[in-house]
Protein backbone atom coordinates (compact mmCIF):
# COMPACT_ATOMS: atom_id res chain seq x y z
CA UNK A 1 0.00 0.00 0.00
CA UNK A 2 1.51 3.75 -0.58
CA UNK A 3 0.87 6.44 1.13
CA UNK A 4 0.90 8.86 -1.69
CA UNK A 5 -1.14 8.56 -4.76
CA UNK A 6 0.16 9.72 -8.61
CA UNK A 7 -0.42 10.14 -11.75
CA UNK A 8 1.01 9.54 -14.99
CA UNK A 9 -0.06 11.96 -17.97
CA UNK A 10 1.52 12.37 -21.66
CA UNK A 11 0.86 14.77 -23.68
CA UNK A 12 -0.37 14.12 -27.17
CA UNK A 13 -1.36 16.24 -29.01
CA UNK A 14 0.70 16.49 -31.74
CA UNK A 15 0.07 12.50 -32.66
CA UNK A 16 -2.56 11.16 -34.60
CA UNK A 17 -5.50 8.90 -33.38
CA UNK A 18 -3.02 6.03 -34.90
CA UNK A 19 -0.23 7.08 -33.19
CA UNK A 20 -2.46 7.30 -29.99
CA UNK A 21 -3.72 3.54 -29.42
CA UNK A 22 -0.39 1.95 -29.24
CA UNK A 23 1.28 4.30 -27.25
CA UNK A 24 -0.03 3.91 -23.27
CA UNK A 25 1.42 0.05 -23.92
CA UNK A 26 4.64 0.69 -25.59
CA UNK A 27 5.40 3.08 -22.68
CA UNK A 28 7.57 1.52 -19.77
CA UNK A 29 4.61 2.78 -17.09
CA UNK A 30 4.54 -0.01 -15.10
CA UNK A 31 8.33 0.07 -14.47
CA UNK A 32 7.90 2.97 -12.55
CA UNK A 33 6.12 1.68 -10.09
CA UNK A 34 8.59 0.37 -7.55
CA UNK A 35 9.66 3.64 -7.07
CA UNK A 36 6.76 4.86 -4.97
CA UNK A 37 7.19 1.72 -3.18
CA UNK A 38 11.16 2.82 -2.21
CA UNK A 39 9.91 6.91 -1.37
CA UNK A 40 6.69 5.25 1.27
CA UNK A 41 9.65 3.05 3.33
CA UNK A 42 10.51 5.67 5.71
CA UNK A 43 6.72 6.24 6.78
CA UNK A 44 6.54 2.85 7.37
CA UNK A 45 9.53 2.89 9.88
CA UNK A 46 7.63 5.62 11.50
CA UNK A 47 5.38 2.70 13.17
CA UNK A 48 7.65 1.18 15.16
CA UNK A 49 7.97 3.89 17.87
CA UNK A 50 4.08 4.14 18.53
CA UNK A 51 4.19 0.33 18.57
CA UNK A 52 7.22 0.33 21.50
CA UNK A 53 5.08 1.81 23.99
CA UNK A 54 3.87 -1.95 25.35
CA UNK A 55 1.02 -2.12 28.09
CA UNK A 56 2.57 -3.44 31.55
CA UNK A 57 2.48 -7.44 31.59
CA UNK A 58 0.32 -8.42 34.47
CA UNK A 59 2.56 -11.19 36.53
CA UNK A 60 1.07 -14.20 37.70
CA UNK A 61 -1.28 -14.24 40.05
CA UNK A 62 -0.45 -15.35 43.35
CA UNK A 63 -4.03 -15.82 44.66
CA UNK A 64 -3.69 -13.09 47.70
CA UNK A 65 -5.03 -9.65 48.46
CA UNK A 66 -2.87 -6.64 49.89
CA UNK A 67 -4.52 -3.19 51.33
CA UNK A 68 -1.91 -0.17 51.56
CA UNK A 69 -2.81 2.49 53.41
CA UNK A 70 -0.99 5.27 52.19
CA UNK A 71 -0.57 3.97 48.88
CA UNK A 72 -0.54 6.83 46.72
CA UNK A 73 2.83 8.26 47.36
CA UNK A 74 6.51 7.74 48.51
CA UNK A 75 6.80 3.89 50.30
CA UNK A 76 2.79 3.32 49.50
CA UNK A 77 3.29 3.47 46.06
CA UNK A 78 6.63 1.53 46.06
CA UNK A 79 4.94 -1.19 47.71
CA UNK A 80 1.78 -0.97 45.60
CA UNK A 81 4.06 -1.39 42.71
CA UNK A 82 6.37 -4.19 44.20
CA UNK A 83 3.48 -6.68 45.64
CA UNK A 84 1.90 -6.14 42.07
CA UNK A 85 4.97 -7.17 40.31
CA UNK A 86 4.85 -10.16 43.19
CA UNK A 87 1.59 -11.38 41.56
CA UNK A 88 -0.61 -9.93 44.51
CA UNK A 89 -3.95 -7.91 44.01
CA UNK A 90 -3.62 -4.75 44.68
CA UNK A 91 -5.56 -2.03 46.65
CA UNK A 92 -4.50 1.52 48.31
CA UNK A 93 -6.17 4.01 50.11
CA UNK A 94 -5.68 7.86 49.53
CA UNK A 95 -6.27 10.67 51.57
CA UNK A 96 -6.17 14.17 49.01
CA UNK A 97 -3.83 12.75 46.28
CA UNK A 98 -6.63 11.92 43.67
CA UNK A 99 -4.45 12.49 40.59
CA UNK A 100 -1.04 10.26 41.79
CA UNK A 101 -4.16 7.38 42.83
CA UNK A 102 -5.41 7.68 39.47
CA UNK A 103 -1.92 7.65 37.52
CA UNK A 104 -0.93 4.27 40.02
CA UNK A 105 -4.15 2.66 38.65
CA UNK A 106 -3.07 3.12 34.72
CA UNK A 107 0.19 2.13 35.67
CA UNK A 108 -0.94 -1.14 37.62
CA UNK A 109 -3.43 -2.15 35.64
CA UNK A 110 -5.87 -4.35 38.32
CA UNK A 111 -5.19 -2.48 40.89
CA UNK A 112 -7.54 0.05 42.95
CA UNK A 113 -7.54 2.94 44.72
CA UNK A 114 -10.01 3.90 47.39
CA UNK A 115 -10.65 7.62 49.07
CA UNK A 116 -9.94 6.99 52.81
CA UNK A 117 -9.20 8.92 55.60
CA UNK A 118 -7.53 6.58 58.42
CA UNK A 119 -8.44 9.19 61.06
CA UNK A 120 -12.19 8.41 60.42
CA UNK A 121 -13.17 5.39 61.58
CA UNK A 122 -16.48 5.65 59.53
CA UNK A 123 -14.39 6.33 56.61
CA UNK A 124 -12.19 3.80 57.10
CA UNK A 125 -15.34 0.98 57.61
CA UNK A 126 -16.96 2.52 54.28
CA UNK A 127 -13.08 2.07 52.21
CA UNK A 128 -12.47 -1.29 53.54
CA UNK A 129 -15.86 -2.63 52.52
CA UNK A 130 -15.57 -1.05 49.23
CA UNK A 131 -11.83 -3.19 48.63
CA UNK A 132 -13.41 -6.36 49.73
CA UNK A 133 -16.69 -5.80 47.59
CA UNK A 134 -14.22 -5.55 44.58
CA UNK A 135 -10.95 -7.07 45.03
CA UNK A 136 -11.93 -10.25 47.85
CA UNK A 137 -11.46 -10.23 51.52
CA UNK A 138 -7.93 -9.15 52.72
CA UNK A 139 -4.59 -11.51 53.25
CA UNK A 140 -2.07 -8.71 53.77
CA UNK A 141 -2.30 -5.23 55.59
CA UNK A 142 -0.10 -2.56 55.16
CA UNK A 143 -0.48 0.36 57.34
CA UNK A 144 1.74 2.62 55.95
CA UNK A 145 -0.53 6.14 56.03
CA UNK A 146 1.55 8.85 58.06
CA UNK A 147 2.01 12.60 58.22
CA UNK A 148 5.07 14.45 59.77
CA UNK A 149 5.20 17.87 61.05
CA UNK A 150 8.84 19.45 62.34
CA UNK A 151 8.03 21.82 65.48
CA UNK A 152 9.26 22.70 68.50
CA UNK A 153 7.31 20.50 71.14
CA UNK A 154 6.75 23.78 73.19
CA UNK A 155 4.78 24.86 69.62
CA UNK A 156 2.69 22.29 69.62
CA UNK A 157 -0.68 22.42 70.01
CA UNK A 158 -3.62 20.36 71.19
CA UNK A 159 -5.21 19.97 68.44
CA UNK A 160 -1.62 19.13 66.70
CA UNK A 161 -0.93 16.57 68.76
CA UNK A 162 -4.27 14.30 68.49
CA UNK A 163 -4.09 14.76 64.74
CA UNK A 164 -0.30 13.36 64.54
CA UNK A 165 -2.04 10.73 66.61
CA UNK A 166 -4.99 10.33 64.83
CA UNK A 167 -3.41 9.61 61.45
CA UNK A 168 -0.51 7.72 62.22
CA UNK A 169 -1.52 5.83 65.39
CA UNK A 170 -5.54 5.82 65.40
CA UNK A 171 -5.24 4.90 61.11
CA UNK A 172 -3.47 1.49 61.95
CA UNK A 173 -5.82 1.01 64.63
CA UNK A 174 -9.38 1.04 62.66
CA UNK A 175 -7.70 -0.68 59.80
CA UNK A 176 -6.39 -3.54 61.92
CA UNK A 177 -9.93 -4.31 63.61
CA UNK A 178 -11.55 -4.16 60.36
CA UNK A 179 -8.79 -6.57 58.95
CA UNK A 180 -8.33 -8.93 61.98
CA UNK A 181 -12.11 -10.68 61.77
CA UNK A 182 -11.50 -12.11 58.43
CA UNK A 183 -8.07 -13.35 58.96
CA UNK A 184 -9.11 -15.20 62.39
CA UNK A 185 -11.78 -16.64 60.55
CA UNK A 186 -9.42 -18.06 57.95
CA UNK A 187 -6.51 -18.94 60.12
CA UNK A 188 -3.70 -16.69 58.05
CA UNK A 189 -2.87 -13.27 58.22
CA UNK A 190 0.14 -10.60 57.82
CA UNK A 191 0.06 -7.25 59.47
CA UNK A 192 2.93 -5.04 58.59
CA UNK A 193 2.58 -1.78 59.87
CA UNK A 194 4.86 1.52 58.98
CA UNK A 195 7.14 2.97 62.04
CA UNK A 196 10.45 4.95 61.70
CA UNK A 197 13.42 5.06 63.11
CA UNK A 198 12.39 8.43 65.39
CA UNK A 199 9.86 6.03 66.96
CA UNK A 200 12.37 4.02 68.17
CA UNK A 201 15.34 6.38 69.15
CA UNK A 202 12.95 9.74 69.45
CA UNK A 203 13.25 12.67 67.06
CA UNK A 204 14.51 16.38 68.25
CA UNK A 205 11.19 19.14 66.91
CA UNK A 206 9.27 15.84 66.38
CA UNK A 207 7.86 15.00 69.51
CA UNK A 208 4.32 14.10 68.57
CA UNK A 209 5.40 12.46 65.60
CA UNK A 210 8.00 10.61 67.71
CA UNK A 211 5.29 9.29 70.21
CA UNK A 212 2.81 8.30 67.48
CA UNK A 213 5.69 5.42 65.34
CA UNK A 214 6.38 4.69 69.16
CA UNK A 215 2.87 3.63 69.86
CA UNK A 216 2.59 1.55 66.34
CA UNK A 217 5.98 -0.67 67.59
CA UNK A 218 4.46 -0.95 70.66
CA UNK A 219 0.89 -2.01 69.18
CA UNK A 220 3.00 -4.13 66.62
CA UNK A 221 4.51 -6.26 69.63
CA UNK A 222 1.08 -7.16 71.42
CA UNK A 223 -0.79 -7.48 68.61
CA UNK A 224 1.90 -9.91 67.33
CA UNK A 225 1.28 -12.09 70.73
CA UNK A 226 -2.52 -12.04 70.72
CA UNK A 227 -2.91 -12.56 67.23
CA UNK A 228 -0.07 -15.80 66.80
CA UNK A 229 -2.36 -18.06 68.09
CA UNK A 230 -4.71 -17.79 64.85
CA UNK A 231 -1.56 -17.86 62.46
CA UNK A 232 -1.30 -14.09 61.93
CA UNK A 233 2.01 -12.18 61.75
CA UNK A 234 2.56 -8.67 62.90
CA UNK A 235 5.91 -7.34 62.07
CA UNK A 236 6.55 -3.73 61.72
CA UNK A 237 9.02 -1.49 59.84
CA UNK A 238 10.83 1.18 60.22
CA UNK A 239 12.51 3.48 57.60
CA UNK A 240 15.21 5.69 58.44
CA UNK A 241 15.82 8.36 56.11
CA UNK A 242 14.11 7.51 52.85
CA UNK A 243 14.15 9.99 49.84
CA UNK A 244 9.99 10.76 49.00
CA UNK A 245 8.02 13.59 49.00
CA UNK A 246 8.07 13.57 52.91
CA UNK A 247 11.60 15.26 52.52
CA UNK A 248 10.53 18.31 50.48
CA UNK A 249 11.34 20.92 53.21
CA UNK A 250 14.80 19.61 54.08
CA UNK A 251 17.29 21.08 51.60
CA UNK A 252 20.03 19.49 49.48
CA UNK A 253 22.27 20.62 52.23
CA UNK A 254 20.32 18.94 54.72
CA UNK A 255 19.67 15.69 52.43
CA UNK A 256 24.21 15.78 52.40
CA UNK A 257 24.80 16.13 55.65
CA UNK A 258 22.02 13.47 56.62
CA UNK A 259 23.93 10.73 53.80
CA UNK A 260 27.35 11.86 55.68
CA UNK A 261 26.03 10.86 59.05
CA UNK A 262 24.88 7.28 57.54
CA UNK A 263 27.49 4.50 57.70
CA UNK A 264 26.33 3.67 54.16
CA UNK A 265 26.86 6.96 52.98
CA UNK A 266 23.60 7.49 50.97
CA UNK A 267 19.72 7.89 51.69
CA UNK A 268 17.03 5.25 51.47
CA UNK A 269 15.08 4.36 48.39
CA UNK A 270 11.42 3.73 48.60
CA UNK A 271 12.22 0.84 46.53
CA UNK A 272 14.51 -0.90 49.61
CA UNK A 273 11.70 -0.44 52.18
CA UNK A 274 9.00 -1.89 49.79
CA UNK A 275 10.91 -4.62 48.78
CA UNK A 276 11.00 -5.92 52.58
CA UNK A 277 7.50 -5.31 52.97
CA UNK A 278 6.67 -7.86 49.98
CA UNK A 279 9.35 -10.30 52.36
CA UNK A 280 7.47 -10.58 55.89
CA UNK A 281 4.19 -10.72 53.83
CA UNK A 282 5.24 -13.77 51.86
CA UNK A 283 5.40 -17.70 52.87
CA UNK A 284 9.01 -17.59 53.61
CA UNK A 285 8.63 -14.96 57.03
CA UNK A 286 5.40 -17.14 58.60
CA UNK A 287 8.05 -17.42 61.50
CA UNK A 288 8.97 -13.59 61.67
CA UNK A 289 6.24 -11.58 64.34
CA UNK A 290 6.24 -9.29 66.72
CA UNK A 291 10.00 -7.83 65.21
CA UNK A 292 11.19 -4.45 64.14
CA UNK A 293 13.51 -3.75 61.41
CA UNK A 294 15.43 -1.20 60.57
CA UNK A 295 16.03 -0.04 57.16
CA UNK A 296 17.89 2.83 58.17
CA UNK A 297 21.64 2.40 56.63
CA UNK A 298 23.24 2.07 59.74
CA UNK A 299 21.81 5.18 62.01
CA UNK A 300 20.66 3.03 64.38
CA UNK A 301 22.57 0.12 65.61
Amino acid sequence: MYDDEFELTFDLSDEDEASRAPAPEQEPVQEAAPEPAAETEPAAETEPPVEAVPEPAVPAANGRCVLISGGDRGIGAAAARAFWQAGYRVAVLYHTHAEAAAALEKALPGLLAVQCDVASRASCEVAFHTVEQAVGHVDVLVSNAGIAQQKLFTDITPEEWQHMLDVNLSGAFHLCQLALPGMIRRKAGRILTVSSMWGQTGGSCEVHYSAAKAGLIGLTKALAKEEGPSGITVNCVAPGVIDTDMMAAFTAEDKAALAEETPVGRLGSADEVAQLLVFLAGESAGYITGQVFGVNGGLVI
